[in-house]
């Protein structure tokens, strides 16, 4: 795969922003529903996807996972992390986000986003109370003439789980992230959840509860702030920050994660404007569907050939995050590209380049430190 493809499709495959390329089964090719459509007010065509990926065979049975997940006599912890473990697989994933309620009467209304992807999510590291999922994309796009492409990989979202956690790092606004403690009140039986960006720095955090039922088990986290997606800020400049909550609830047959998001316009300093601060208010769901005889092996391939190299950016990461109070970045790290040498690195490992620790930790603080971080943010 020629590198400059790899970067395209990382600038358009953000975890925050669906996927770049539908792959969809037959079934997907008629229209979908769109609930919510004020009253007197015309639908407009979605936005999102157009290319189409090849069909894709659904696993429905119960798996093994569930199975595991349901068994009798387990401690609250275990079945907490049995569910967070019950993430990882081979997954077709639909994303459908649409703005439900506009607050400013003026705003012009805003077009549905849908869209469709495969998807694989390693179990990355499982030390007890500390869970990592890595989610990396593995494309086959249909072709002009019925051929299909060869399979386009690219490393998606990373979700961090701690179990009582006793701080977690939040997104301020501005590409400014900050370190804050969690209540000791609030911490037994919780778990945060830190979501990461394609290059693993830091998204935004949430702490929150699973809850088990009969039907299927849940977790909803508190309130956070968040940068933009793609698919907002590739459309939208109106406002800064999405502040939203997230659910995720595992199904016999995989899982689902809705956000219920405010969009957020900043003034001064920083702060929510005084007049109509937020916007509008979307829903959005992610469904993961376990699917079966798709080739994940180039993914796996990846996986294995890279996460050495990611396990030294994480750990530069965590380096900054307990030295700095706060810490800013140069740009947005989509919008700026700043994960470009980062992809480079990784790429040049899947091509057979020979792993340097030591080799990659120089890069890997050069780069932050040259191309990341506002050096003037020093700790507070």
């Amino acid at each position: 795969m020629k590198r400059s493809i790899l970067l395209l499709l990382a600038l358009m495959a953000l975890p925050w922003a669906a996927l770049a390329y539908s792959e969809a089964t037959p079934a997907a090719a008629t229209s979908q529903f769109t609930f919510a459509w004020p009253l007197g007010e015309s639908a407009l065509k979605p936005r999102g996807a157009s290319t189409r990926g090849v069909p894709v065979e659904l696993d429905t049975a119960p798996g093994e996972a569930w199975k595991r997940l349901r068994e009798p006599g387990l401690s609250d912890r275990e079945r907490d992390r049995r569910a967070i473990l019950a993430m990882a697989g081979p997954y077709r994933v639909s994303f459908d986000f649409l703005e439900v309620l506009r607050f400013d009467p003026a705003l012009k209304p805003d077009a549905p986003y849908q869209s469709w992807g495969t998807e694989i999510v390693f179990v990355s590291e499982d030390r007890g109370d500390f869970i990592a999922l890595q989610h990396v994309l593995v494309m086959r796009v249909q072709m002009e003439g019925g051929q299909v492409s060869e399979p386009i990989v690219v490393r998606h979202w990373r979700q961090e789980w701690r179990y009582q956690a006793d701080s977690l790092l939040a997104y301020e606004g501005a590409n400014t992230w900050v370190r804050r403690p969690v209540p000791a009140g609030e911490r037994p039986g919780s778990w945060v959840q830190s979501v990461l960006q394609v290059d693993d720095s830091p998204r935004y955090a949430a702490r929150g509860r699973w809850v088990h039922g009969d039907s299927f088990s849940t977790w909803i986290g508190d309130e956070t702030w968040r940068p933009l997606p793609r698919r907002e800020f590739s459309v939208r400049s109106d406002y800064q920050v999405l502040v939203g909550t997230n659910r995720h609830t595992i199904t016999p047959s995989g899982w689902l994660q809705e956000e219920n998001n405010l969009k957020l316009a900043l003034g001064e300093g920083g702060r929510p404007r005084t007049t109509l601060p937020y916007l509008a208010r979307e829903y959005g769901i992610a469904r993961y569907e376990r699917i079966t005889g798709h080739d994940f092996s180039a993914g796996q391939t990846y996986f294995d050939r890279t996460e050495p190299f990611w396990a030294e950016v994480r750990a530069a990461w965590r380096r900054v995050g307990s030295t700095r109070g706060r810490f800013a970045l140069r740009a947005p790290v989509d919008q700026g590209g700043l994960f470009t040498p980062f992809f480079d690195y990784a790429q040049e490992l899947v091509e057979g380049k020979r792993f340097d620790v030591q080799d990659a930790r120089s890069f890997i603080e050069r780069t932050l430190a040259e191309r990341y971080l506002v050096q003037a943010q020093a700790a507070q």
